[in-house]
């Protein structure tokens, strides 16, 4: 599942490249990471987000518990509980410029990272809702690996296509759910030797 990824874009670009209103106090960071803000395309508008559904959690004695970000959301799950609400109404695009997974001998991972070729944005599924705890949150639609990356992470980041972008959003459900497959572009890969766990 993917827990980072870069948006290496301003708002204003991001707004122009997506066509949609650019929401100019949105505030995020180049590398996104779960629980902080990223910047989605949603009804029209770019803005900020934060990265994740909150799921309360209760501590032994029964006392609220920090939320916990879910910010992965597997196509399979999506008709249904937690997930079937904002499937059905609140679809959203997530511009992105690579996502990074973790490769290598549990202890000593480093990211690799993931991108398409030509070095411009590139939308990913999303979900949004809004919520009481961090106002609007979204999480990312996730799909079967390809096979440039499946010896790393049996799952990846559904991209769309720009032709696709508006089914996405305003499609129906069969059509929606007819777009999450494993991306067949050739990716481009980025080894490095960055330790994963300096993730946030």
């Amino acid at each position: 599942m993917c827990n980072l990824y870069r948006m290496t874009r301003g708002i204003d670009e991001v707004a122009q490249l997506f066509d949609a209103l650019p929401d100019r106090g949105a505030n995020f960071g180049e590398e996104v990471y779960p629980g902080y803000p990223g910047v989605v395309i949603a009804e029209g508008r770019a803005r900020a987000m934060t990265w994740g559904f909150p799921l309360v959690l209760k501590g032994r004695k029964g006392q609220p518990l920090k939320p916990r970000p879910v910010n992965n959301a597997r196509e399979d799950k999506l008709t249904g509980g937690f997930w079937a609400p904002s499937f059905r109404a609140r679809r959203c695009l997530i511009p992105v410029s690579a996502w990074a997974e973790a490769e290598g001998e549990r202890g000593r991972m480093t990211r690799t990272w993931y991108s398409l070729g030509g070095g411009e944005p590139f939308a990913v599924a999303g979900l949004w809702r809004p919520t009481a705890e961090w106002g609007d949150a979204y999480s990312m639609v996730m799909t079967d690996s390809c096979a440039q990356m499946i010896d790393v992470h049996d799952r990846m980041p559904v991209v769309l296509m720009p032709e696709h972008w508006q089914t996405w959003q305003h499609g129906g459900e069969e059509e929606a759910l007819a777009l999450c497959r494993a991306c067949d572009l050739p990716l481009d890969i980025e080894r490095t030797a960055e330790k994963w766990t300096g993730a946030r």
